[in-house]
């Protein structure tokens, strides 16, 4: 018995200390090391990457899933116009402030590449990221309020319904 716990102990370890092992292995040949491609290629789209997560699941709907559902939501003419322009709006919005942060890493990324980091220029870059990332988070929350300001009570219940969320709060 005492065998086969150890044995199972190891066995769940394995992943950790391989970790462990290797740390950032692999990281190293980003081109920006704190993003991925993946995360690189979504703040330049202007993707929600889930930085609208407290609005959309406590019912502040996104513009473009309510275009996705605007017949079922029955959304009417000028609502369709208007998260139509809402949309376009934000995604223009959120892809200049996402090429900004994407530049902003990258020089985070630079700066250490340099072997001349100061503590001056270190905290004014991180906090240039951390405001880029700040307003990035923005623009996507505030697309979500202004959202639900263009739909009426009832299609804010079926949308999140047809999303499948459950009526909480």
């Amino acid at each position: 018995m005492k065998r086969a716990l150890l044995v199972i102990m190891a066995f769940l370890a394995a992943p950790a200390l391989a970790q462990h092992a290797h740390g950032y292995a692999g990281l190293d040949a980003r081109e920006i090391k704190s993003l991925s491609s993946d995360e690189v290629k979504q703040y330049r789209a202007g993707a929600g990457m889930s930085f609208a997560l407290p609005a959309e699941l406590n019912q502040y709907p996104g513009p473009m899933h309510a275009l996705e559902l605007a017949d079922r939501l029955k959304l009417t003419g000028a609502q369709r116009d208007a998260l139509k322009a809402l949309m376009d709006e934000h995604k223009a919005q959120a892809r200049t402030i996402g090429a900004r942060l994407v530049e902003a890493e990258q020089q985070l990324d630079e700066l250490f590449a340099s072997r001349k980091v100061t503590a001056d220029e270190l905290r004014t870059r991180v906090r240039a990221a951390g405001d880029l990332r700040s307003a990035y988070r923005l623009a996507h929350l505030e697309t979500h309020r202004r959202t639900r300001e263009l739909l009426s009570a009832e299609q804010v219940t079926m949308y999140d319904q047809l999303r499948g969320y459950k009526q909480g709060r």
